[in-house]
């Protein structure tokens, strides 16, 4: 176990079940039992998660067999909440926190395992592996080294087999609908690696008509990168309220 700092908070990291994990912990005058999992590429524009830390929340990370949402990781994340429900006394559900493939993440957690999840906090997730990596849609950034790592991890030999593919995220949707999972998503407007039409806007049509929670916020001027907002008190806000 080895602590450090990060941005100035406590953290520690350890092996869980042969696994890197990390925890950041919310200083112990605020430390409430809610926490956020990052569901992929840990330190990546954190400002809104270190936000909610010295609001009392906690982040915790497990590292994934790879960045595309197979099973194993799914239940791996399972088991990591129960330890640290038993071992830190965080609350049973936490706010995964899922950008671009950490999105698909998030979104394959919350359908197998939704008795973990309060409320998703979402940035330009990936829903279908049609759109990326394969690019047969609008988007502008295929590239073949990251197909290698989607057949990898699927088994795929060919890219038709993806067609017939009915394990995408976009099909986990019907799951979060049917648990209730609310969710707050963030979008570049002008993303041309995961286009909006293509991946978010699958989300937003399957809630539109119903009275789950969730918002959606689309941010001017904007590709795929960075994610996050300057201003991040709405996400806060939604966060606090559903979680």
């Amino acid at each position: 176990m080895k602590k450090f700092d990060y941005f100035g908070r406590e953290a520690v990291e350890f092996e869980f079940d042969g696994r890197k994990a990390i925890v950041v912990l919310a200083d112990e005058k605020v430390r409430t039992g809610k926490w956020l999992l990052k569901t992929e590429y840990f330190d990546a524009f954190p400002d809104t998660e270190l936000h909610l830390v010295d609001r009392g929340y906690n982040i915790a990370y497990l590292d994934n067999l790879n960045r595309w949402g197979v099973d194993a990781d799914m239940d791996a994340k399972a088991d990591f909440a129960a330890f640290l429900h038993k071992e830190y006394g965080f609350e049973p559900k936490c706010v995964p926190v899922g950008m671009s493939c950490g999105g698909l993440h998030a979104v394959n957690l919350a359908a197998r395992h939704p008795e973990m999840v309060s409320v998703m906090y979402l940035d330009a997730p990936l829903l279908d592996f049609l759109s990326y990596p394969l690019c047969l849609g609008e988007s502008k950034a295929y590239d073949e080294n990251v197909w290698e790592e989607l057949k990898a991890a699927y088994g795929f030999e060919k890219k038709s087999e993806v067609l017939h593919f009915r394990r995408h995220p976009l099909d986990n949707i019907p799951a979060l609908v049917q648990n209730r999972i609310p969710f707050i998503m963030l979008w570049g407007e002008i993303d041309t690696t995961l286009p909006y039409e293509e991946n978010g806007m699958l989300l937003q049509k399957a809630y539109e008509n119903t009275d789950i929670p969730h918002e959606i916020i689309m941010k001017p001027n904007c590709a795929h990168h960075p994610h996050g907002m300057a201003d991040d008190s709405r996400v806060i806000e939604f966060i606090e309220r559903y979680s």
